[in-house]
């Protein structure tokens, strides 16, 4: 069901170097080009395409190979509140274990509740492969806001014409309470009526 993974990819990475020698360690740097939708949808994220520079630790253990690493990337999105462009560096950490195809450590609990649901969610080498995009992913939007902001004080847009307050801090329109309309008709008209008839008496 699942699909091979193919060494040419620039998120796929080969553990073959380090054998299956507990405590053996490499260091790994690789920039390569974000792939689509690297964020969260229609919010925030990481352009396609744009250079992510990561740093990685790969350290051989009885299961399998742990992962740690550090994603850098730029991200871009949009104020919630005022709409304007939003654009920063993103730093993401993330630790995953990659288990060897055949490592018992869980199968050895099959009996336990919730094993299931845990080999699931498991990452797996692959002819000595691992592919990082599904743990970048995670990485990724773990890291950034789910309601992006262009600064923390942003006063965001007036209701009533969309003006851009952060540009106009005194901008503000005269509000008239409807419970105070027909008094101020009344005033307008009514009121001026009354008088002119006093003054007739």
């Amino acid at each position: 069901m699942n699909t091979r993974l193919d060494h040419r990819d620039p998120l796929v990475f080969d553990t073959h170097e380090l054998g299956r020698r507990p405590g053996a360690m490499k260091k790994v740097s690789r920039t390569v080009p974000a792939p689509k939708g690297l964020g969260i949808a229609d919010v925030i994220g990481v352009p396609e395409g744009a250079d992510v520079e990561l740093e990685l630790r790969l350290e051989s253990v009885m299961e399998g190979v742990l992962v740690t690493g550090t994603a850098h990337a730029p991200v871009e999105g949009e104020c919630v509140r005022c709409l304007e462009p939003v654009g920063y560096e993103l730093d993401a950490d993330f630790q995953e274990m990659f288990s060897y195809p055949d490592a018992d450590t869980r199968t050895a609990r099959a009996g336990e509740a919730g094993d299931d649901a845990e080999d699931e969610d498991a990452f797996h080498l692959e002819d000595d492969l691992f592919d990082l995009e599904p743990l970048l992913r995670d990485a990724v939007v773990l890291a950034l806001p789910l309601q992006p902001v262009c600064r923390e004080d942003c006063p965001g847009l007036c209701a009533q014409c969309g003006a851009r307050l952060a540009d106009d801090p005194d901008h503000h329109h005269e509000a008239v309470d409807i419970r105070w309309a027909a008094l101020q008709e009344f005033q307008q008209n009514g009121a001026g009526d009354g008088t002119d008839e006093n003054q007739e008496k």
